[in-house]
């Protein structure tokens, strides 16, 4: 979708946890009743899609209406589904999930009027995830089943360990991996606010054996219910929050045997509850998903 088109177009910022998202309505029909009189929208049917250059216009917190990411909101794909939704990370690469992100989806169709029950479920690029509105801003959200498989990942080493070892910028560095439909590593530190967040992060994300890049995590286990954690997201960089990385650091830490099966995930920008019932079953996360401002996009 060019400039033009999307001249025009409403779009709706919101966060979860500080995790923060320029939604569009990028729905066939609704997309081009957004963008009417402003240009072509593409064959009837087809999803809207932004470019990348209005991608990063978009998510600019100078120039632009500012985020983490930009979320469309799609036609459903799977039968059951009440919406889809893509992402878009700030340097308008495509990310495959988003778990705070889950969460202001299904908040922003409820209030929309596109569902009327408290319990659905929405596709993302990495699936299908089951939703539970829990009243006002509270909502609980399934990610899918950890896979912590290397190719998977991906991630590329000799075989699968609850741990491995790299050499990142000059120190040996012990980390966990999984995938919980996009890629993470965790690093356990022992102090949160003194850990190396972007330098560690971003020598790991440019490393050979992360060919897709990493979301980077580092973690200090404060008990066995509670964690601090800070995510360097690819694409973006450290954010406020990330849902699936708080996903993927308890699946991580349950595995190495560090924490118990549901576990606050301490981020800078506030705290989620991650629940693994047990290794074959989904991950769920519960946190809020808030309303900032409505506006109109006139680049």
């Amino acid at each position: 979708m060019s400039a033009a088109v999307l001249r025009g177009m409403r779009f709706t910022k919101m966060h979860g946890a500080g995790n923060d998202f320029v939604i569009l309505d990028l729905r066939a029909a609704h997309g081009r009743a957004n963008a009417a009189g402003a240009g072509s929208a593409g064959a009837a049917g087809d999803t809207l899609i932004p470019d990348v250059d209005m991608l990063r216009k978009l998510a600019d917190r100078h120039r632009g209406v500012g985020c983490d990411q930009v979320i469309g909101i799609a036609d459903p794909v799977t039968p059951g589904s009440v919406a889809a939704y893509r992402i878009w990370n700030t340097d308008g690469s495509i990310a495959q999930q988003c778990g705070n992100g889950v969460r202001c989806v299904a908040a922003w169709l409820l209030r929309d009027g596109a569902v009327h029950a408290d319990a659905f479920v929405l596709d993302s690029p990495a699936g299908s995830h089951a939703v539970q509105a829990n009243g006002g801003t509270d909502f609980t959200a399934e990610l899918g089943v950890p896979d912590f498989t290397p190719a998977r990942i991906p991630l590329e080493v000799a075989a699968e360990q609850s741990d491995y070892w790299l050499d990142v910028l000059g120190v040996p560095t012990r980390f966990g991996a999984v995938s919980m439909g996009n890629p993470h590593a965790l690093i356990v530190v022992s102090d949160i606010a003194a850990a190396p967040v972007r330098a560690q992060g971003a020598a790991m994300q440019a490393m050979r054996e992360f060919p897709d890049s990493i979301n980077v995590g580092f973690a200090q286990v404060l008990a066995r219910d509670r964690i601090a954690l800070r995510v360097y997201e690819r694409g973006v960089g450290e954010t406020l929050a990330c849902g699936s990385g708080a996903c993927a650091a308890v699946a991580i830490l349950v595995r190495q045997g560090r924490v118990d099966r549901e576990v606050d995930v301490q981020l800078p920008g506030g705290t989620l509850r991650i629940a693994w019932p047990s290794d074959d079953a989904p991950v769920s996360m519960r946190g809020p998903a808030v309303f900032v401002f409505e506006g109109e996009w006139n680049p």
